[in-house]
């Protein structure tokens, strides 16, 4: 009835969860996690004068084949620094990129199921939404989703119509279907802003990325950077030569080299931060993504990451989770 496909494993965020149980009345508790009282008490005493501005985190979304990976390649390659060598070194899930009015975090989101685990697990991690759409094609399945990824987490919205360069493309087309959809562009009376753009040739990009800077003024973000580092698990991998890394979106505060993390069922310390150019970091601020080598276990993506007081206390956490999941995992099922 909610017109949503779900599979057997797949995670369901809190409000659908608590509609489903409704239906069967039954009546939904939340569960905290273990620790994330310690890491809250925290995140509560912000004061105010500690606040400053942070760069946006932008998450482009879109179909398969609409040139999301095409758009994302050309920002970055036009803000390789001229002259480094070797330019971009690997494909990590989040890029900076500086321009002259600022910086702008983009999470490239390696399919929508990433994006529906963050989300199921409470994790807010992007503040605007770049959704592509092939101007010469039209409104996808994927495009849909997507709008109500957007719709569900409460996110501004900012349409880029790719492939402009194309004798066949209709952007007015897609205007007219995305409106079917709920997004009503600034030419078509609404409030969303739409740029139309050409990953091949690069035309529209400058004012996309200016789109999405004006965006980012009108939300006002901010976060504190004095504070202990906190953020969320964009992605992770097993390296051979380095073990577990991690891709952290920090959110609030400072990490700093050699700081005791925890994140999930796992803990560690910091040996090394990497940024995406695979640059050694001795720090990272609020909406900066780095690669973090130093986890005792592999995390998930969306998992909470909170940099701790001392080891100990991340072991006592990472331990105690375990041990609740064991439990969890043995319990009998009653049917």
């Amino acid at each position: 009835e909610l017109g949503l496909m779900v599979t057997i494993n797949q995670r369901l965020d809190m409000t659908t969860i608590i509609t489903v149980a409704d239906e069967y009345g039954f009546e939904v508790q939340e569960q905290e996690e273990f620790g994330s009282d310690i890491i809250e008490a925290e995140a509560e005493e912000i004061d105010e004068s500690e606040l400053e501005m942070r760069p946006p985190v932008v998450t482009i979304m879109g179909h398969v084949d609409h040139g999301k990976t095409s758009l994302l390649d050309y920002i970055r390659s036009s803000n390789v620094i001229a002259g480094e060598a070797g330019g971009i070194t690997q494909h990590i899930g989040a890029y900076e990129v500086e321009l002259e009015q600022g910086m702008i975090t983009f999470l490239d989101t390696p399919g929508h199921e990433a994006f529906s685990a963050m989300r199921a697990r409470g994790a807010q991690v992007t503040d605007i939404i770049v959704l592509v759409v092939a101007a010469d094609e039209e409104v996808m399945p994927q495009t849909v989703e997507a709008i109500d990824h957007a719709k569900a987490a409460e996110v501004p919205v900012i349409v880029a119509m790719n492939k402009m360069d194309l004798p066949s493309a209709n952007p007015s087309r897609i205007k007219e279907q995305l409106s079917s959809h709920g997004l009503l562009t600034e030419d078509w009376g609404g409030d969303i802003i739409s740029c139309e753009v050409s990953a091949i040739t690069g035309d529209g990009i400058d004012h996309l990325l200016e789109m999405i800077l004006l965006q980012a003024e009108l939300l006002d973000l901010k976060a504190s950077p004095i504070r202990r580092a906190s953020g969320v698990v964009v992605e992770a991998e097993l390296h051979k030569g380095r073990g577990t890394l991690a891709t952290v979106l920090i959110q609030q505060g400072t990490l700093r080299n050699g700081e005791p993390f925890i994140s999930g069922y796992f803990n560690g310390r910091v040996r090394a931060m990497h940024d995406e150019r695979g640059r050694k970091r001795q720090d990272a601020g609020p909406s900066t993504p780095v690669q973090i080598m130093g986890f005792n276990g592999m995390p998930q993506v969306g998992d909470a990451f909170a940099a701790v007081e001392s080891e100990q206390v991340a072991r006592e956490i990472s331990t105690k989770r375990r041990q609740l999941k064991r439990e969890q995992d043995f319990r009998p099922v009653k049917h």
